[in-house]
């Protein structure tokens, strides 16, 4: 038979002691662990799965995995609380994995906050204004791309390029033209 630990003496030991218990056989181990740790591994399988039930099984398989196999938890390698957590998520997943879709593929409508056509539009925009950037002289593309995708100012351009201030401003403004241009042809 088993030795039992007083559930009072549990209470203070450290998890590699209540798991070293546990693969002896004691039960009190066992109920100090899961009351230690049940709340976690069923909070993090809820929240995978959203459904209770199913919850509760994947709370059982883990603690049913301690009991049978209690030195399958290497406590060097993490705490319990971090192991049991992954654990509980990755049988979680495992679970939805396994499920079997309840409706039809033909029923299922999935709702896309996505508008197709606009982000046609717009990737074919930017493929059109990227063919007008590539063939824009070098410094007037760098000027522009300085002044848009860096946020720079036209006096922070000329500061840095070392050009004066009204080429800059010149090449901003012919570079917008020809994208103008292309955009609206």
């Amino acid at each position: 038979m088993p030795k039992t630990t007083p559930a009072n003496a549990l209470a203070a030991m450290e998890d590699g002691t209540l798991l070293a218990l546990v693969g002896q056989g004691d039960e009190n181990a066992m109920g100090a662990i899961f009351d230690r740790y049940s709340r976690v591994v069923y909070s993090v399988a809820l929240r995978v799965l959203r459904d209770p039930s199913a919850a509760e099984d994947v709370l059982q398989e883990v603690f049913m995995q301690i009991w049978r196999k209690p030195e399958s938890m290497v406590v060097n390698r993490a705490t319990m609380g971090a192991w049991l957590a992954v654990v509980a998520r990755n049988r979680s997943i495992d679970t939805l994995r396994r499920q079997k879709p309840s409706d039809s593929v033909e029923e299922v409508v999935l709702p896309s906050g996505v508008d197709v056509a606009a982000d046609a539009e717009r990737t074919h925009m930017m493929e059109r204004a990227r063919a007008v950037m590539g063939r824009m002289p070098v410094e007037q593309r760098k000027t522009l791309e300085m002044a848009f995708f860096d946020g720079l100012t036209h006096s922070e351009i000329a500061d840095t390029t070392g050009d004066p201030l009204v080429t800059v401003k010149s090449r901003i403004r012919t570079a917008l033209l020809l994208l103008r241009k292309a955009m609206t042809a």
